[in-house]
């Protein structure tokens, strides 16, 4: 009798819709983490009355890592100068 798909026409359409479904997956995966992040960014920078990177962020994508940095880095030290003087 032998498998079942390898008399079936479309047997290799079978594997590719399986290939096509993983990468779905990953690309979704990888896009909510960006808007996560960016989400984030964008609602500190705007509280924080930062335009200049605010702009930056509703501009350019850089799959979170941009993002990131401002949230922990960047917004710290702009609220450290800010109450020194």
């Amino acid at each position: 009798m032998g498998n079942l798909w390898s008399n079936w026409p479309m047997g290799g359409f079978a594997n590719e819709l399986i290939i096509f479904a993983g990468w779905s997956f990953a690309i979704m995966a990888f896009i909510i983490w960006s808007l996560v992040w960016k989400g984030m960014a964008l609602w500190k920078s705007a509280r924080d009355d930062s335009r200049v990177w605010f702009v930056v962020f509703l501009v350019i994508h850089t799959a979170g890592i941009l993002e990131i940095l401002y949230i922990y880095f960047f917004s710290k030290m702009s609220k450290d100068i800010r109450h020194k003087n």
